[in-house]
Parts: structure tokens; C-alpha cells; sequence
């Protein structure tokens, strides 16, 4: 089994990149999905969360509300700290299961692992692999964040400071797309490093 990391930025396009390697042939193990699971009502985490940072951060439906979450812990790096001790551990355990589960029944395949913050939390497990960061401009990655998630310009650049500048994660990347041009270009770009990655011994 080939296992291959896949980071970036927030509003850099990874999502996209993901659903390209998928429907290349790739196996996705994506942590924000994962992460969504460890903080479902009645699992552990979720209680940890509302002890940490208050009941408000539930909604009516009793699930984690997550933009309310994310207006607390974007702007306080100890708060953001104090989350990730909640969740990483869970979601690297979970990753790990599944990982090991893929390796048993199809140890032909390649799995790229999605680590939103692998250079921004240290993840001894995967920090080893070979990465594909998704770059895109500052400008662009401001703007689609605006878009997709209703933000104003100050919240926008509130959590663009709270990651990694995307410059300084291309520095560990093995493979680097562009994603600040068309979808044609970022599909040629992934179409190219997917070859790159079977051909690879």
C-alpha cells in the first residue's frame, strides 16, 4: 500500500484536488470527515468540546454547531490549542484504524491521506510521507473563503492568520498544484502527479 499525504490551505481548492484523486483511483481518508464523526452527539469528544468552551457551541439539533465553534477558537490560538487536544488524538486513532484496515484488504492501493493542517500541528504519523500542498494566492484564497463561508473581510483574515502561510508549507511538498488558474489547469497538474505516483516504485 502506497500512502500519500495531501495539505494545504483553507479556500486553496483541496477539497477539489481530493474528489480529482478519487475519481483517478485514489482511496481518501479525508480527517475533517473524520473529525465530524469523533464530535457527533454521544461520542465523547463532543461532551470534552461543550465542557471547554460552553453549551452555545451546540445547536438546536444538538450536534456542534461549527461556525460558532470556529468564531471562538480562530481568533485565541489557546483555545484553538486547547480544541486540537480534543480532536487530534481521536482522529489520528480513527485514521490510523482505517489505514491499517485498506493495508489488510487491498494492499494495492494507494490511499492519500487529507491532513488540512499537516505543517500547522505536528502529526508525527504522517509527516514522513511524500505531500501534495494545494497552493493558491493569498488574494484567491481570501476571496473563496468570503464566498463559501459568508464571511466578512476581517473574519476571512482572521483565519487565514490562525494557518501556515501556504508559501511556507511548498518548501515540504514533494508535488505542488496550482489551483489558482482554471479547473482544466489544476486537473492537468493532479493528472500528471497521479502518474507520478504509480510509476514510483
Amino acid at each position: 500500500m502506497k500512502v500519500i499525504a495531501l495539505t494545504g490551505g483553507v479556500a486553496s481548492g483541496k477539497s477539489t484536488v481530493a474528489r480529482m484523486l478519487r475519481e483517478l483511483g485514489a482511496e481518501v481518508l479525508d480527517a475533517d470527515e473524520i473529525a465530524r464523526e469523533v464530535t457527533e452527539p454521544g461520542q465523547p469528544a463532543l461532551d470534552e468540546i461543550v465542557a471547554a468552551f460552553g453549551p452555545d457551541v451546540i445547536g438546536p439539533d444538538g450536534r456542534l454547531d461549527r461556525k460558532k465553534l470556529a468564531s471562538v477558537v480562530f481568533g485565541d490560538s489557546q483555545a484553538r490549542a486547547r480544541l486540537n487536544a480534543i480532536v487530534h488524538p481521536r482522529v489520528r486513532a480513527l485514521l490510523g484504524e482505517r489505514l491499517a484496515r485498506i493495508a489488510k484488504s487491498r494492499p494495492e492501493t494507494v490511499v492519500v491521506v487529507d491532513i488540512p493542517l499537516l505543517f500547522d500541528v505536528p502529526v508525527p504519523e504522517y509527516e514522513h510521507l511524500d505531500a501534495i500542498v494545494v497552493y493558491a494566492s493569498p488574494a484567491t484564497q481570501l476571496r473563496r473563503l468570503m464566498v463559501r463561508d459568508h464571511l466578512d473581510p476581517e473574519e476571512a483574515h482572521s483565519r487565514l492568520r490562525a494557518q501556515v502561510p501556504l508559501r511556507e508549507k511548498l518548501d515540504r511538498a514533494r508535488w505542488v498544484v496550482d489551483n489558482d488558474g482554471p479547473l482544466t489547469h489544476t486537473r492537468e497538474q493532479v493528472t500528471r502527479i497521479w502518474e507520478e505516483i504509480l510509476a514510483d516504485p
